[in-house]
């Protein structure tokens, strides 16, 4: 907790800030010796601190896919299930507040919500269906109310898909275990196969939800849902077990797809970027380093906010 007296150090000291730089020093944090100059005003500024911050740095701000999700002509401001990266989403507050290129669009969810929702959860598979991951860090209740604001508006979308997996870190969102890389094939990592549960959420009468459970393998429900004869799903690791555990651990299932067939992968993932090529789809590498220790992959660490239509 910080003082008024803090408080006012801390403005006084951004102040001097430009927009860029002010946004750089907000997301690396305010050291303590940085205002060593300040005059303590209340007895918790005079007593002494080995903490080194008084603004805490934002390390998790490179995964650009979480604090807010694009949807259709609008977007969802997420609330985060971890206390701690809810700042993130500041961030996008005040672009969508003030930015003139975006300060009108609808928000099918916003920061003030009680129910935590996260962009990784969220995948825009066609014009008429959105996925969304009931995961170890969204809620059905915010899916819910997401679905509920995409129908009540203009958008084209006729269904959600929730897919439940495992609530565990290791599958901590719906694209580290599953994403899209053309029409009409996704990668998939094996193990949440045989636990995945998947509800379809449709516009209701008096504009309450139908939600039902759907049967079936999953390729099924994608190819009932997306109108077509037959989908592929790439098992991440190509299905071997010791294989699709590394590379699920090394983000082998997040890939990016910029256009429908070509999507960026980490380098590492040997198996599954080779499998991926016999599967007809373009697989652009790049090295993966420390950035593979961050736990996400090509697409956490991006949120593109137009796209065209192909």
């Amino acid at each position: 907790v910080t003082t008024k007296g803090l408080q006012e150090a801390i403005l006084e000291f951004l102040e001097d800030f430009g927009p860029k730089e002010l946004v750089e020093k907000l997301i690396a944090g305010i050291r303590s010796e940085e205002l060593k100059d300040i005059k303590p005003k209340a007895l918790g500024d005079m007593v002494k601190n080995p903490y080194p911050f008084y603004l805490d740095p934002i390390p998790n701000m490179y995964f650009q896919r979480d604090p807010f999700a694009s949807i259709g002509s609008g977007i969802s401001l997420n609330v985060m299930a971890n206390e701690t990266r809810n700042r993130e989403t500041i961030f996008a507050k005040y672009i969508f507040n003030y930015h003139p290129d975006f300060k009108d669009i609808p928000r099918w969810y916003n920061r003030d919500k009680t129910h935590p929702l996260e962009g990784g959860d969220i995948l825009v598979l066609s014009d008429k269906v959105v996925a969304v991951g009931l995961s170890h860090r969204t809620v059905p209740q915010a899916v819910e109310r997401l679905a509920f604001n995409l129908f009540d508006s203009d958008e084209c979308f006729e269904t959600v898909l929730a897919f439940d997996i495992p609530k565990v870190r290791a599958y901590m969102h719906l694209d580290t275990v599953f994403t899209m890389v053309d029409y009409d094939q996704f990668t998939i990592f094996p193990g949440i196969e045989t636990p995945l549960d998947v509800y379809s959420i449709k516009r209701g009468k008096n504009k309450n939800l139908e939600i039902k459970y759907e049967q079936g393998k999953l390729s099924s429900i994608l190819s009932k849902y997306l109108g077509l004869p037959s989908v592929n799903l790439i098992r991440c690791g190509g299905g071997d077990y010791i294989a699709a555990n590394r590379e699920q651990w090394n983000d082998g299932s997040n890939t990016l797809a910029i256009s429908p067939g070509k999507v960026v992968c980490y380098n590492r993932n040997h198996v599954t970027n080779e499998l991926l090529r016999k599967n007809n789809i373009e697989v652009l590498e790049f090295d993966s380093y420390e950035l593979s220790r961050g736990r996400g992959g090509p697409r956490c660490m991006s949120m593109p906010l137009i796209r065209d239509r192909l």
